[in-house]
């Protein structure tokens, strides 16, 4: 199987179609098995909180993207994450869990103030245990859903406060028998005040 995320970073698992599936049920079973044996008792676990502060004409991402699980075929394919979160695969790729969310970034501006958005690579490369992988047609969740390159994009900033946050999605080629493992790579939108 292959995992892949994205974002400004982006990691790609395959996992190998000859995986025991009967092999990890059981272990989950005995494993869940062995909870439910277990006595009920009480204790802690740490808890960790998180807080981004905006300052005026700030710029960040919020969540790196994640192109999730999948199993490789014998033809490959591709694999497309679109802004809202939907996923699909083309060719003899196969989609796995729900692991996947595209990145989101955010920001603050002023009201009606407008934007450039670019991203660099166009096409992303990301790597692991097997041949590269290319993330193309970057696409940025706004309305309509656009294409991103290299040549800037411009939006407005509609929120009445100057906030504002996007989604982003792309489309991976997955290699014929691409090699089990995780798959990581970068790019980079740069986003300019006006």
């Amino acid at each position: 199987m292959i995992h892949v995320g994205l974002g400004s970073m982006f990691v790609i698992q395959i996992v190998g179609t000859n995986w025991g599936h009967k092999k990890s049920g059981l272990a989950v079973a005995a494993m869940l098995f062995a909870l439910a044996a277990t006595p009920a008792a009480a204790g802690t676990a740490p808890s960790q909180a998180k807080v981004i502060v905006l300052r005026p004409l700030s710029f960040f991402l919020v969540q790196d993207m994640n192109l999730g699980d999948i199993l490789p075929g014998i033809a490959g394919g591709t694999v497309r994450l679109f802004p809202n979160g939907t996923r699909i695969a083309t060719g003899t790729v196969v989609l796995v869990g729900s692991s996947h969310q595209p990145a989101r970034f955010a920001g603050l501006g002023t009201q009606n103030e407008l934007v450039s958005i670019t991203v660099a690579p166009v096409t992303a490369t990301l790597t692991g245990p097997g041949a590269p992988m290319l993330l193309s047609l970057i696409e940025i969740g706004s309305t309509p859903t656009a294409i991103l390159t290299g040549t800037p994009s411009f939006f407005r900033i509609t929120s009445a406060i100057g906030n504002f946050n996007f989604p982003v999605g792309g489309t991976l080629a997955v290699g014929a028998n691409q090699a089990p493992g995780v798959y990581s790579g970068t790019f980079t939108l740069t986003l300019n005040y006006l």
